[in-house]
């Protein structure tokens, strides 16, 4: 299981290489992003183009994945930028059309892996016209801001209710390696991180990015903590690897249901 981890903390990254994180991940995504997530306890991050320029050269295990901004007048230059100093993967967020990705196709020109970040309900309806498009590398489908454009309450209600199998398959048909959305740590979390890993392995994904809770409550870890956690991940996962899929299908169902009562738990407090 490829995992990745936000964060422009020099010292910070410099444990998560050491550790063998497989990608550091730099956000430079704000256009949007206030109106989107501002009344959510989600990460608006800080990162700038320096950052790329800067973390780069202290990476000795890990890649450098960079999210871009959605397709905007200075996509191209903010692109070649990030490329230029360092970016392994880059990533697309928020793409609605197909012309959108064509662009972003064009100005990684082969130079990057190219990462969709498939969020909107935009491009979950138009996922096979998509997936016809040359150049695409991976994907990786983002839960929070696609259950916001659903109008759903919770973001594991997309797996619960089968929205991310979808997409899985349709992904799995094209020989795409794809992830989904963040995990807690393995025994944490509203839905516990080895469920949610068990599932990766029943839909066939191979990337996931870990949450805030990797870190520690004051956003720093011990590497010898955090190479713990990543060894129960990687246990886990390899675990699940060895499950019949009978057993599989007993976690997904378990999963679902506990997705779909906490969505309503939310919905409740909410006063929907």
């Amino acid at each position: 299981m490829k995992t990745m981890i936000l964060d422009n903390n020099i010292d910070n990254i410099k444990v998560y290489d050491e550790c063998k994180i497989d990608r550091i991940f730099v956000d430079l995504e704000i256009h949007g992003k206030q109106d989107r997530q501002g009344h959510l306890n989600t990460v608006i991050s800080n990162h700038t183009l320096e950052d790329v320029k800067a973390i780069k050269p202290i990476l000795k295990n890990s890649q450098l994945l960079v999210r871009v901004n959605p397709i905007h007048p200075n996509s191209a230059s903010e692109i070649h930028y990030a490329i230029e100093n360092g970016a392994d993967i880059v990533m697309l967020p928020m793409f609605k059309t197909i012309e959108e990705v064509k662009l972003f196709i064009d100005y990684v020109d082969q130079k990057a892996t190219v990462c969709l970040l498939l969020e909107t309900s935009e491009a979950l309806c138009k996922i096979d016209t998509i997936l016809e498009l040359e150049g695409i590398d991976e994907i990786h489908i983002g839960l929070n801001d696609l259950h916001l454009a659903m109008g759903l309450d919770f973001m594991f209600e997309l797996m619960g209710r089968g929205i991310v199998e979808y997409l899985a398959y349709k992904i799995k048909q094209k020989n795409i390696p794809f992830g989904v959305g963040g995990v807690a740590r393995m025994n944490e979390g509203m839905l516990m991180g080895k469920m949610i890993i068990a599932e990766h392995v029943r839909i066939g994904s191979s990337m996931v990015i870990l949450s805030r809770t990797f870190k520690g409550e004051d956003n720093s870890l011990s590497q010898e903590t955090l190479s713990h956690e990543l060894k129960k991940l990687q246990d886990c996962y390899n675990n699940a690897k060895s499950l019949s899929q009978e057993e599989l299908e007993i976690n997904k169902k378990t999963l679902d249901k506990i997705a779909i009562d906490i969505a309503q738990l939310f919905k409740n407090k909410r006063g929907g």
